[in-house]
């Protein structure tokens, strides 16, 4: 058997293939499982042929009939081959086998997320899913758990739909979430790289894309590529940024994404796969810049505990903030918790609670919080208050008696980067909460930054959240 990573391939219909290639090729459809028995090379070699051709719907696997295994170089070359699809071999007949597999009645387990939200997609397209739950629900609940923070967020991307730009199409992982958002249908992409070797990739992969559906965009060669240097230009000159640097600068991904969302090309931007941070946000803060009233741009991870979704700032951007800076950072992750469904009760976390302690990292915080007050006297803060306290009933009545956000806090600021990022991860790891992140805050338009260990799962997310910052 070869193939057996791609054996959760989704199959749509099944052919025998005991004719002649030519019109064998007529039949394959998209997602099609081929029966042919195991000594016909003319049609294994086709259907691999037809599944690595952009010319030809995508094939979801093999069955060998017989119990008959190709000649070795057959096999020598199916393994060579870059393109893989599962082939499988079995001992019964293709009359036999055909009948088996036409028997089969498809049913939806917890075990597979594919067609489970391929029931739900269906299920939302041809379901009239508001009237039905205006009919149904007479309860709605207070708190947020983490599936319904998820479904409410591809909701909220769906109401308005936001065309975002992955510029690294040369990463696996990108492709994979691009084809997981096309079948969720919650956002229009554009992926940049070279369009064919995004298509080989794609082959390579077994993925259900359609490239039809997404624009293709190698930036030294795209429509635009000269309209955006000379801004660039226009907007770094004074920073002695020359034409030809601007040419240069703008061959570069993450420039030329940027300049896609600063023109009004692309609503908003995820990277970060591959690239560092800094080279991820270094042309937002160029020429995106911040806000009105914003001077520092910070993140926020939403941690999707077992029972609720906290918000953590900042794990990711400033290493040692200031007074001001540590309030302004709660101000933005207050109106970002607000934004995505989640009522802000804000900790401003320290080694101290209350009163009790001392030190100059203490009264950073302390001042942080008061500041907090004075500029935003609407949002519920507290500080300086240790991580128990702010998240534990019991604690933080012991500790913090008054306290309206003491033991039910949901917008934990960290006092620096080191605790942030340390903290964020070690809850992830030990409880295994899912960590939607960092989500960028305080740019004008919504650039999102990508650990380079993400997962697709990571990649689908910020892209959701992304498209509902872009909402406005």
């Amino acid at each position: 058997m070869l193939g057996e990573h791609l054996l959760s391939n989704q199959v749509d219909n099944f052919i025998t293939g005991a004719m002649q290639v030519p019109n064998f090729l007529r039949r394959i459809k998209e997602n099609v499982l081929i029966v042919t028995p195991g000594d016909r090379a003319d049609i294994i070699l086709g259907a691999l042929q037809a599944n690595a051709s952009a010319n030809f719907p995508k094939v979801a696997g093999i069955v060998l009939t017989g119990d008959i295994v190709p000649d070795e170089y057959v096999v020598r070359l199916l393994e060579g081959l870059e393109t893989v699809i599962p082939i499988l071999s079995v001992s019964t007949g293709t009359f036999l086998t055909t009948t088996q597999i036409g028997a089969i009645q498809s049913r939806i387990s917890p075990d597979n997320p594919k067609k489970i939200e391929l029931a739900i997609n269906t299920f939302e397209q041809y379901v009239d899913v508001a009237a039905l739950e205006e009919k149904l629900v007479t309860f709605k609940a207070e708190g947020m758990t983490p599936h319904m923070f998820q479904y409410q967020l591809m909701q909220w991307a769906k109401s308005q739909r936001r065309h975002i730009v992955l510029p690294e199409g040369n990463d696996d992982r990108i492709l994979r979430a691009a084809a997981r958002l096309q079948q969720l249908d919650v956002v229009d992409l554009t992926i940049l790289g070279d369009p064919t070797a995004i298509a080989a990739a794609v082959n390579r992969l077994g993925l259900n894309l359609d490239l039809s559906r997404i624009q293709l965009l190698d930036p030294a060669h795209a429509p635009r590529f000269a309209e955006y240097a000379e801004t660039l230009y226009e907007l770094r000159k004074a920073k002695n940024v020359n034409l030809d640097m601007a040419r240069d600068m703008m061959t570069d991904v993450s420039y030329f994404g940027t300049m896609m969302v600063y023109q009004g090309h692309a609503d908003g931007m995820v990277s970060g796969a591959v690239h560092t941070t800094q080279h991820t946000i270094r042309p937002a803060l160029q020429f995106i810049k911040t806000k009105p009233g914003v001077s520092v741009v910070s993140s926020v991870f939403f941690m999707c505990l077992p029972d609720r979704v906290a918000v953590f700032g900042d794990c990711a951007v400033n290493p040692n903030p200031t007074a001001e800076q540590l309030a302004e950072i709660a101000i933005s992750s207050a109106e970002s918790s607000l934004r995505f469904g989640i009522e802000p009760r804000v900790a401003m976390l320290s080694y101290s609670s209350g009163t009790s302690g001392e030190g100059a990292e203490v009264e950073k915080v302390r001042r942080a919080t008061q500041l907090v007050h004075q500029l935003r006297p609407d949002l519920q803060v507290e500080g300086p208050i240790q991580y128990d306290a702010a998240v534990d009933p019991i604690v933080g009545r012991q500790k913090l008696p008054d306290s309206t956000v003491a033991g039910q806090a949901s917008v934990l600021i960290f006092p620096d980067l080191n605790t942030g990022n340390n903290t964020y991860k070690a809850v992830q790891r030990e409880t295994g909460a899912l960590a939607i992140g960092p989500v960028l805050q305080g740019l004008n338009k919504p650039v999102n930054d990508l650990s380079r260990g993400c997962t697709v799962e990571d990649v689908v997310n910020t892209v959701i959240i992304t498209a509902i910052q872009a909402q406005g």
